[in-house]
């Protein structure tokens, strides 16, 4: 069985749907020009795209492998795949840097012509991206060009069709190139759903979601992807990876995690296998407020050491609450103070009747004060919509990015203190430092960071200075330097403090093995 979907395009220079763009609400105006002031910043009109490097026996090649209409270098095209959606990637594009623009962007529409173009690509020691929504906000879409006869963009926008469905086992395979709002509609018309919504969601793929391993805000039902995961086919320049036979095995180390989280420099993931759920019945929302976000945090690790997790489980500290972060309908309006937690429930009508009634019941036993449906049914209509009001915030010069790490409860407040002072340290004044609590697991959470200050003349270098006092904060406080963004380039200097000298050799061998010639997103994961 094969069901085909469709597809969209980004901003080249924004987040998301052009269409969505909107400038600020005079509600958050006010509150933006009380704190930093206003700096209205133009957009460019007119951006020049490098001309391609490549050949046109090269280009030729590639139409043979593809067909012509299949093999792009129009400047447009290029641009729409030139970097990911980090806001020194934005920053850049605004500024007309496109200095990273790929030679050709290339779509293939089947495992075999991914294949073909990576065996072409070693003949020609050209460098290859592959490229699923462009999301990517570590610089997962920026390979090294030093050496290399050009820069491939491996667009896998063709690649989207559900191939399989097993409703006895309950997995589905779907091809690389789904959105995920495509994906889901193919899954919903067989009755299921995958269940994974990261705020990338309406523009990440599936098969960025597995070389990311990407973590949805429904994770604390559903499950992290890679925990989605019970198989996946890849091609690598060396031949055909096919993994995930069984639903548990004991036949060595489980190879698939090698892909899974390997950014496209192992291998280009071709068609994933997933476990899926019957779509819920019935959703509900809601929302709970604490006196402090460490009352919040032991009452989901009660939660979660109890078996009692929800589907959706999120705690907003005081900073973020007062702005209404998690309800971007109503930022600027006043808060009720304390912290914010969202809960969620999905499922069958009387499980999710039962779910409820035993959380309520910890919760409120906790200090919890309820909040009814009303919070938790804003922060679903705008769950998705944060990026968006980044991209305004950075029309009027205010730098807005996010960073996200986790580590074990027991570390929880050191880490949470200490990634805040480094960016307020790094930043100066006036600088906003907010955080939830996005994912939660027996043994500890993820902590995903806003921050916010006025844009400096080199905005770019502001951030990226901020980012490593955080980084090393992190590392420092025993953290991983990633929970669910991925490594790219941003995080790569910090990754061996986290595995070791010896575990990024692991990582170098397993390239060179599968990738001998370097040619998959080069300087991604893994320096050379």
């Amino acid at each position: 069985m094969v069901h085909e979907s469709s597809s969209a395009e980004m901003h080249p220079s924004r987040w998301g749907d052009p269409a969505q763009a909107a400038p600020l609400a005079d509600s958050a105006r006010g509150l933006v020009e009380m704190v930093f002031g206003l700096d209205e910043r133009p957009a460019l009109t007119e951006v020049v795209v490098p001309p391609s490097r490549l050949e046109p026996a090269i280009l030729a090649a590639l139409e043979e492998l593809l067909g012509r209409e299949h093999v792009l270098t129009d400047d447009g095209t290029r641009r729409l795949r030139t970097r990911g959606k980090s806001t020194p990637d934005l920053l850049r594009q605004r500024a007309g840097d496109l200095a990273d623009a790929p030679d050709v962007v290339v779509r293939p529409s089947s495992h075999d012509e991914v294949a073909a173009v990576l065996t072409y690509a070693v003949a020609h020691h050209l460098a290859v991206v592959p490229f699923g929504g462009g999301t990517s906000v570590t610089g997962g879409l920026v390979a090294r060009r030093e050496g290399y006869e050009g820069v491939v963009s491996l667009d896998l926008v063709r690649m989207k069709r559900l191939l399989a469905v097993d409703r006895v086992s309950m997995t589905a395979t779907l091809e690389p190139g789904l959105r995920g709002p495509e994906a889901e509609a193919l899954l919903a018309a067989e009755g299921m759903t995958l269940g994974h919504f990261p705020q990338s969601f309406e523009h990440a793929t599936i098969g960025g979601f597995a070389a990311t391993r990407s973590s949805g805000q429904s994770s604390a039902g559903y499950g992290r992807f890679d925990a989605l995961v019970v198989g996946l086919r890849a091609a690598t320049p060396r031949g055909e990876l096919v993994l995930g036979s069984a639903p548990a095995s004991a036949a060595g180390p489980d190879l698939r995690q090698l892909l899974l989280g390997s950014e496209g420099a192992f291998g280009v993931i071709t068609a994933v296998t997933v476990r899926v759920r019957p779509v819920p019945v019935e959703k509900v929302y809601e929302g709970w407020r604490w006196p402090t976000f460490d009352a919040g945090r032991d009452a989901m690790r009660t939660l979660a050491q109890a078996g009692l997790l929800p589907t959706v489980l999120r705690l907003s500290d005081e900073a973020e609450t007062s702005l209404n972060l998690a309800r971007p309908d109503a930022i600027g309006d006043a808060s009720d103070g304390g912290c914010l937690m969202i809960t969620g429930y999905e499922g069958e009508p009387d499980a999710v009747a039962a779910k409820r009634t035993a959380v309520t019941a910890v919760l409120t036993g906790l200090g919890g004060v309820p909040q009814g449906e009303e919070p938790g049914r804003s922060w679903a209509h705008g769950r998705f919509h944060a990026p968006y009001l980044r991209d305004s915030l950075l029309d009027v010069g205010v730098l807005v990015e996010t960073l996200e790490t986790a580590t074990f409860w027991s570390n929880a407040p050191r880490l949470y203190a200490d990634v805040k002072s480094a960016l307020e340290t790094a930043l100066g004044s006036p600088t906003l430092v907010l955080c939830h609590v996005s994912h939660v697991y027996e043994t500890g959470c993820s902590l995903y960071f806003t921050i916010a200050a006025k844009q400096s003349d080199d905005p770019v270098a502001q951030w990226l200075a901020a980012k490593a006092a955080a980084s090393d904060a992190i590392v420092a406080a025993g953290a991983t330097i990633t929970h669910h963004h991925a490594v790219g380039t941003d995080h790569r200097p910090w990754l061996a403090a986290e595995i070791g000298d010896l575990g990024v050799g692991v990582l170098r061998a397993v390239k060179a093995e599968l990738d001998p010639t370097g040619i998959l997103n080069p300087g991604i994961l893994v320096a050379p």
